[in-house]
């Protein structure tokens, strides 16, 4: 079946079987900011923005994401330094696995939190998993980026 997808506000054209998730079109096409973990749905390192909305994209199927604006780590440009950068001065980067999806996730979160607090942020990243670090470093990171001390 023939798609076309509207990734980082650009169009591709790609042949798909009916029962392809997006995370391995993406992937396909090139985009290998976007992980493949568990292919479960639980570890979060395949997640991309899907109209704004973080989204498992292992669990997700290509042919549904047709008319959907997809943004990948590579779409948010410059918006992406400025997390990583909060996130790195922390000591909280260590093999990246998890940066991309991490970064989408925060990135959406400061545009959908309103009043955002400690505790609406563990909340918002539930389901991100890192594998390396206990939290601490990114959870102080992200709580800078959120203005949340």
């Amino acid at each position: 079946m023939k798609l076309k997808l509207n990734i980082n506000n650009k169009f591709y054209n790609t042949n798909i079987d009916g029962d392809e998730s997006l995370l391995d079109i993406l992937r396909k096409i090139g985009f290998k900011s976007v992980k493949k973990g568990c292919d479960t749905g639980v570890c979060g390192v395949c997640s991309v923005l899907i109209n704004g909305k973080p989204t498992l994209s292992c669990q997700f199927l290509a042919a549904r994401a047709q008319g959907a604006k997809i943004t990948t780590v590579e779409g948010l440009g410059k918006k992406a330094d400025k997390i990583v950068d909060l996130i790195v001065s922390e000591g909280a980067d260590q093999c990246g696995y998890c940066g991309p999806s991490l970064v989408l996730t925060t990135y959406a979160m400061k545009k959908e939190l309103k009043d955002p607090t400690v505790e609406k942020i563990n909340h918002y990243l539930t389901g991100n998993l890192c594998r390396c670090s206990g939290y601490e470093g990114q959870l102080r990171g992200i709580k800078k980026y959120m203005g949340v001390k």
